[in-house]
């Protein structure tokens, strides 16, 4: 197995090879956001399970762990278990789906960021339509064992 994870190919395969699913998933979270009345919602159930539910709708969820596979390896992992569209390898959250591998490296994490949450100085938080392009919302982290 690889001492390093190479993060940057993982980016662009997700920009390249995967962009398609990339603007599948921000149709899914602009389809999640059209049914808040305003642009943005502070309701934390407003975007996990309508996004998850819209994102199984389009086909997307369930190609998700064929896409963390592909990241690990051009990342240059090893699984050492199939992921499934569950946690942990696939988690939607209130920011978006995260892909997550844990590997000899570390934990390879995948985050499909298109929501922005902003967090309220009293507590709970805001969530927005995160309109940045894909480059921008796709972040790919190693955590745990050090790079």
């Amino acid at each position: 197995m690889a001492d390093r994870l190479d993060v940057d190919a993982v980016r662009a395969h997700l920009l390249g090879e995967r962009r398609d699913l990339l603007a599948t998933v921000g149709d899914c979270a602009d389809a999640v956001a059209a049914g808040w009345d305003g642009a943005a919602t502070a309701d934390p159930d407003a975007v996990p399970g309508p996004l998850r539910a819209t994102l199984e709708r389009a086909g997307v969820l369930s190609t998700l762990p064929a896409v963390l596979r592909e990241c690990v390896a051009v990342a240059g992992g090893e699984l050492q278990a199939e992921p499934v569209a569950a946690p942990p390898y696939v988690v939607v959250t209130g920011r978006g789906p995260v892909l997550r591998a844990t590997l000899a490296a570390g934990r390879l994490v995948v985050t499909l960021q298109v929501f922005r949450v902003e967090r309220a100085t009293g507590g709970g938080a805001r969530y927005s339509r995160d309109e940045r392009p894909a480059g921008a919302s796709v972040t790919v982290a190693v955590r745990g064992r050090r790079q």
